[in-house]
């Protein structure tokens, strides 16, 4: 895979200068010519190394810098600058920098300390996925290169060693429990319970119950002392999907046992401790739900600290590949079938595609291409068994 290298200065005639020398050594460039420029660059793309001046007009180098620590933490940046003193290189590196260079740059020197930025951020990137895999032997991989996922697998790195809430938005089938299951398995809580609750699936009568148990006699059906929820999370996170179809009732309660961690079962009296960390999630946008009086906004604040907003399918299409390998490999296995291979041209025709469904309907379009395709699927193996039964192709594809 080609390096992505951006190149951040106010001068076109030094980044030319640095793109020439970039380019030639075989590196992808790309420029931005003040900080305002470049992270708005880094919203586009990820890069594997950044080389910023330090004096640039609207947002400068130091102060991009800081803001590069918000959202490209690991991505090293190495500063360059014409009035270079001891004390401005030791601010930088402080601030974050991998290395600082003075202009005009010594050739060896940058390449260098390039490759040794590219090099550190190589192991940082191994290390993770480590890490991942060792934390997560039974959560799968959240499969994505795009920005948006990219950025998401940033956050769950630096929030899931926190205690913060978190609120997972976006639309169904997209994927919002699998970031809940990364939230936990890269927690202080992954030798714990991660408990589930589909709160759209659970009458409202009801909810209350499986939340915070019963006690025997509570009511007709209580035959026997039950357990709720968050108990049975104790000592680990308790995932509330689909939380904006949850009662006004039982939002009140789930208030409650934010504020104090206590909870009260159904028909008891007595308060019981419980130490969980919840994630939730919704499709829904919870500030419409606050204004209709269907969701209450204290509920909100308590869980929305973090919130992470998973894009649907037609706004992360350059994924699109990457899934449908994922998902190939996924259903040949199952059916105990030798991999089957697919075109270029059918992935560019599924990238066209509408997306309803988002991931869950492309693992369904993938299972069916297994099944009624060829070894190797084609093009017309997708406009025979795929697009006539899905959504209308989007005008403008891969714009």
């Amino acid at each position: 895979m080609t390096t992505q290298i951006l190149i951040v200065d106010d001068e076109a005639s030094i980044r030319r200068a640095l793109r020439e020398i970039l380019e030639f050594e075989k590196f992808k460039v790309s420029e931005a010519a003040d900080g305002l420029d470049c992270l708005a660059k880094l919203k586009e793309q990820t890069f594997d190394a950044i080389l910023m001046d330090i004096k640039m007009p609207n947002l400068d180098g130091m102060d991009t810098l800081e803001r590069l620590q918000e959202v490209a933490p690991d991505t090293p940046v190495i500063m360059i600058s014409g009035h270079a003193t001891i004390d401005t290189a030791v601010e930088a590196v402080k601030r974050g920098a991998f290395d600082f260079i003075s202009k005009p740059p010594d050739l060896n020197r940058l390449l260098i300390t390039l490759r040794n930025a590219l090099d550190k951020s190589s192991l940082v990137t191994e290390t993770k996925t480590l890490r991942r895999k060792v934390a997560g032997r039974q959560v799968q991989e959240i499969i994505g290169s795009s920005a948006r996922i990219q950025f998401i697998k940033d956050t769950i790195e630096r929030v899931a060693p926190t205690e913060a809430r978190v609120l997972v938005t976006g639309p169904n089938g997209t994927g919002k429990e699998l970031v809940a299951r990364w939230m936990h398995e890269l927690s202080s809580r992954a030798s714990g319970p991660i408990v589930e609750v589909n709160c759209a699936a659970i009458p409202s009568e009801l909810i209350e119950s499986e939340l915070f148990g019963h006690e025997k006699g509570s009511f007709t059906s209580a035959h026997k002392q039950k357990l709720g929820k968050f108990e049975q999370a104790n000592g680990g996170t308790l995932f509330l999907d689909e939380i904006g179809d949850m009662s006004l009732s039982a939002q009140a309660k789930v208030l409650r046992a934010l504020q104090e961690n206590r909870i009260t079962r159904v028909g008891g009296e007595k308060e019981l401790p419980v130490n969980v960390r919840v994630v939730a999630a919704t499709n829904k946008d919870l500030r419409r739900e606050i204004n209709l009086g269907t969701f209450r906004e204290d509920l909100y604040h308590r869980l929305a600290v973090i919130i992470i907003d998973v894009p649907a399918l037609n706004n992360r299409r350059e994924d699109i590949p990457m899934l449908v390998e994922h998902f190939l490999n996924l259903v040949c296995t199952e059916y105990g079938i030798p991999l089957k291979d697919i075109s270029a041209e059918a992935l560019t025709h599924l990238q066209g595609l509408n997306w309803t469904g988002n991931i869950r309907e492309l693992r369904n379009v993938v299972e069916r291409l297994v099944i009624l395709g060829g070894q190797t699927i084609s093009e017309e193996d997708v406009q025979r068994y795929v697009a006539p039964l899905s959504a209308p192709a989007l005008t403008s594809t891969l714009a």
